[in-house]
């Protein structure tokens, strides 16, 4: 993780520099002296650029002099608009821009400690890289961004203000992590033992095999892991920081290690991509890794569903029917819809054992979600109004944005079987639609929302705080939700 440190106002001495400037405002502070030691070099630099400071735009100054290697504007918008999201994009350009640089030093004596701490949280967002398994890559290919140093007198203040975003990164990279892994080294198995580790911070963590989840009557979940050698796993993870004996908020995740599809397989092309079909219980894991490290002064648990999802001999076929733990059963039509199979026997745990304050559930549960909304917006599906739009203030916060889909009962046709109580498939008209009315009848009447991320969880192209690759979306969305209304002392 970058290492973010606060200093007293000064110049450095030599190395890269960063000046995030205001639009159409004039260099003053460490800018100005910055522009000073360099005998104008800098202002004659912008002007020749055409940089007046808008936001998203940059321009690097190369060797202007008094030592700096590089100096960064880094354009802010107009002041009455500076927002944390802003500050964050801001110190994302940053990392991005200056990878190659061993140090930067940032001028953050115009910012406060908050937006300083967002400027440093946005680099630590930016330069995260999962390169555990490149072995030949050369030095010169390599970032070797590895300290940011911002520069600003509440230096105290501006720390304290980054500790829990530094928090706060850790359990983003905690998703990253685990949705980056190849599924040969990340099978059920060892995610749950990966969720075991976090124990060191504090959570409560429980590991239920198959032999227990058989006694309890899992029969939708173990259904999908029947057909792997790599046997299911379901993991619950505690986080006990508000008052004893409060409700928890709930936070369930689909993880499916690997998905082939099973009996009803996937064409080849693409199915790499499959590793990350456990993204729903990644961002679960790094939430609670988040909550946890931060200390929140709430209870939560998070549950998740390992499995991976193989054909074989042995695997589920179409057509089947099995029993879930709620006692519903299920004709599963298409074993390429298990993601809601797994989550219905969670879901249905979690609510029976916990009773918490509400659930929400996260899974790269459908591909209708991305013809629907793109690569933009998460779907939203939600059977309370109030936690809905807590959801979407949320996410509008934070940059990870849903759009929320309907729920009606008209959809539940479309999941009726003739010889079961549903089946698991309602065909492609609503398909995004009809997979979430199918998990509305594990819920039982508990306030819950569903957010497909089947679109939201991989990037294929670098964004402001998220270079290309895994996104962990959903970690900074929840920890916001929990912070803003669900923590002692929020505003509920």
């Amino acid at each position: 993780m970058l290492d973010i440190a606060f200093a007293a106002p000064s110049l450095p001495p030599k190395g890269a520099l960063v000046l995030p400037l205001h639009e159409g405002a004039a260099l003053s502070g460490l800018a100005q002296a910055a522009d000073q030691a360099t005998d104008g070099a800098i202002a004659r630099a912008l002007a020749a650029a055409e940089f007046k400071g808008a936001k998203g735009k940059t321009c690097t100054i190369l060797a202007p002099g008094a030592g700096f290697s590089r100096v960064l504007a880094v354009g802010l918008g107009k002041p009455a608009d500076r927002t944390t999201r802003r500050l964050e994009d801001a110190g994302g350009a940053v990392a991005a821009a200056l990878a190659r640089e061993p140090e930067i030093h940032v001028a953050a004596d115009a910012l406060t400690p908050a937006e300083a701490a967002s400027l440093a949280h946005g680099a630590t967002l930016r330069a995260y890289r999962f390169d555990k398994y490149r072995t030949k890559e050369k030095p010169e290919d390599k970032p070797r961004l590895a300290r940011l140093t911002l520069l600003i007198a509440e230096a105290p203040a501006a720390e304290a203000a980054y500790a829990p975003l530094r928090r706060l990164a850790e359990g983003v990279f905690v998703t990253r992590d685990l949705v980056s892994e190849p599924p040969n080294i990340l099978n059920p198995a060892e995610f749950a033992e990966r969720c075991r580790g976090l124990a060191a911070l504090g959570l409560e963590v429980e590991v239920m095999g198959p032999a227990e989840m058989h006694t309890l009557g899992f029969g939708a979940l173990l259904g999908v892991a029947q057909g792997s050698v790599n046997e299911a796993r379901m993991v619950v993870m505690r986080w006990n920081g508000g008052a004893a004996g409060a409700k928890p908020v709930a936070f369930i995740g689909k993880g499916v290690t690997f998905d082939t599809g099973g009996i009803s397989i996937k064409p080849a092309g693409g199915m790499e991509d499959m590793k990350w079909d456990m993204a729903g219980a990644g961002t679960v894991t790094g939430l609670m890794a988040a909550l946890a490290g931060r200390a929140a002064k709430v209870n939560a648990v998070g549950l998740i569903g390992l499995v991976e999802n193989m054909p074989s001999g042995n695997a589920q076929r179409p057509g089947d029917v099995v029993t879930s733990y709620s006692g519903q059963t299920i004709e599963v039509i298409n074993t390429d819809a298990e993601g809601r199979l797994v989550l219905a026997d969670v879901l249905w745990y979690c609510q029976k054992n916990f009773d918490p304050v509400f659930m929400v559930d996260l899974a790269t549960l459908t591909g209708a979600i991305i013809i629907a909304l793109g690569h933009e917006h998460a779907g939203m599906f939600a059977n309370n109004d109030e936690l809905a739009g807590r959801l979407d203030a949320a996410g509008r916060a934070v940059g990870e944005k849903l759009w929320r889909m309907p729920l009606a009962e008209a959809y539940d046709d479309q999941i009726k079987s003739a010889i079961a109580d549903m089946k698991n498939v309602g065909g492609r008209p609503g398909g995004s639609i009809t997979a979430a009315q199918f998990l509305q009848r594990f819920v039982n009447g508990k306030p819950w929302a569903h957010l497909d991320i089947a679109g939201m969880a991989w990037s294929s192209k670098d964004a402001a705080c998220t270079p290309k690759g895994a996104t962990a979306f959903g970690v900074r969305l929840l920890d916001r939700l929990v912070a803003d209304h669900y923590e002692t002392g929020a505003g509920q």
